[in-house]
């Protein structure tokens, strides 16, 4: 989540007038993540999540997003519910973005995760992929291998301001990958960016996951991967296989993966460092001065990148014989 579109007041006031949420009492931006503008705001009837849709979300994926999140929600997954306005719309308009309001969901992220909060996440990533199986909405993963080469060009002159040959780098994974990418992997809805700062907890209990703007169909355990990238590494650039360990068994408990998926996870794990190397070191180069907020260090991808590069199989993840 981020800040990039200012609201004023009065606009705002007339937007939610169009909800059943009561009078606006405060708002308040939130400066976490890159994607969308986002705000808290404060009711008469409570708290409410309204966000604005900036540049990269493309308009016509919204029904998928926000209908998945019904979904998921109708199944007992803990996530926000959007709020429809009084002609039963999820979508409006406020400051030139598409916009749209959604339930506030209590709870803290982790910042310093432990084995315990590793092994919630992976029983609901699990739930969450069981879940998703008759969603009836499909969405490309526009930001997987189809798209990485395309993302590239539009820095590739500029990488190596990030770090020493960082474009060889690079270039000689984009081509690895195409070639060694599975197409054969049990698929489905994956979230797809299931970061820290999008699981939540009350104590140590998992209480919601939010911001489904990356959601898609594309490998299930792709989306683990996801995870293993995003939860198990520490700060400097180890990783830590009781986390690692935990969120696997957490998964496996709930959806246990096929033998060609364990086969698959190291390459997988690769893809997925390379992802978000790739969108980190855009950002890097191209987040707007005046944004309220702070990009991510792309190398630290690069690291992990490296690390995946290096191990045999899913047991390096696990410290168990396959």
């Amino acid at each position: 989540m981020a800040v990039y579109t200012e609201v004023t007041d009065e606009d705002l006031e007339a937007f939610i007038a169009d909800f059943s949420v009561g009078e606006l009492l405060s708002f308040k931006g939130i400066a976490e993540g890159v994607e969308n503008t986002n705000y808290i705001l404060h009711t008469t009837t409570g708290p409410f999540i309204l966000t604005l849709y900036e540049k990269r979300v493309a308009r016509g994926d919204l029904p998928f997003f926000l209908g998945l999140m019904q979904h998921l929600a109708d199944n007992d997954i803990p996530c926000p519910l959007p709020v429809a306005n009084g002609r039963g719309e999820l979508l409006g308009e406020l400051a030139g973005r598409a916009a749209a309001l959604v339930t506030f969901l209590e709870g803290f992220w982790a910042r310093r995760p432990r084995a315990e909060h590793c092994a919630q996440v992976g029983q609901a990533l699990a739930r969450l992929h069981l879940a998703g199986q008759d969603f009836n909405l499909k969405r490309d993963n526009a930001l997987g291998p189809d798209g990485w080469q395309a993302l590239y060009s539009r820095f590739d002159e500029r990488a190596d301001e990030i770090a020493p040959d960082l474009a060889q780098t690079i270039s000689r994974e984009l081509s690895e990958l195409a070639r060694l990418w599975p197409g054969d992997l049990p698929e489905g809805v994956i979230h797809a960016d299931l970061f820290p700062d999008n699981v939540f907890f009350i104590g140590d209990k998992l209480s919601g996951l939010i911001d489904f703007y990356f959601a898609c169909n594309d490998f299930l355990a792709y989306d683990l991967a996801i995870c293993i990238n995003a939860w198990c590494f520490e700060k400097d650039a180890e990783l830590n296989l009781t986390k690692s360990r935990a969120l696997i068994r957490g998964y496996e408990s709930v959806r246990p993966l096929e033998r060609n998926e364990r086969e698959a996870m190291p390459l997988l794990a690769r893809g997925a460092a390379l992802r978000f190397l790739l969108t980190r070191a855009y950002d890097w180069l191209h987040t707007p001065a005046g944004a309220i907020v702070k990009p991510h260090d792309p190398l630290a991808y690069l690291r992990r990148l490296r690390f995946h590069r290096s191990i045999p199989s899913i047991a390096s993840y696990t410290g168990e014989d396959t």
